[in-house]
């Protein structure tokens, strides 16, 4: 189901917690929500939707990865940026590197370690960042 983009600051800031297999429902709606904001979203954060839950959902050439408790595990390569979100109008200066290695659970609850790099590296940070209360 396509849900409403929450921009509650408070809401927003809150540490959001594990995800279990019962929160897999969770994941069918944040893909509905990125496909119908595909014009301006590449990346979204269970938060965003109203689920205070640590998925993410990075769309990369049109297809669709789902990270369930996303943690990064090593980062190389700082740089400075400025992003945009749903969540609010402006843009907001980050920090973030250029290479990563995530560790996650994919949709099947199986580990995964990934290694990516650039701007799908930006993304996901800024997704995890969603999960732990950063608003960027």
């Amino acid at each position: 189901m396509i849900k409403k983009i929450v921009k509650d600051k408070l809401l927003l800031s809150q540490k959001s917690s594990k995800a279990s297999k019962e929160d897999l429902n969770i994941v069918e709606d944040l893909l509905d929500t990125i496909k119908a904001n595909k014009d301006k979203c590449v990346g979204m954060a269970a938060n965003m939707i109203g689920y205070n839950k640590q998925i993410i959902v990075i769309e990369n050439d049109g297809e669709y990865l789902v990270m369930i408790n996303p943690l990064i595990t090593k980062a190389t390569g700082k740089y400075e940026t400025n992003e945009g979100c749903l969540c609010h109008e402006t843009l907001t200066p980050a920090l973030r590197y250029h290479k990563i290695t995530v560790e996650y659970l994919d949709l099947n609850f199986k580990k995964k370690t990934r290694t990516f790099k650039d701007y799908l590296a930006q993304i996901i940070q800024h997704e995890i960042d969603h999960c732990n209360g950063i608003l960027v």
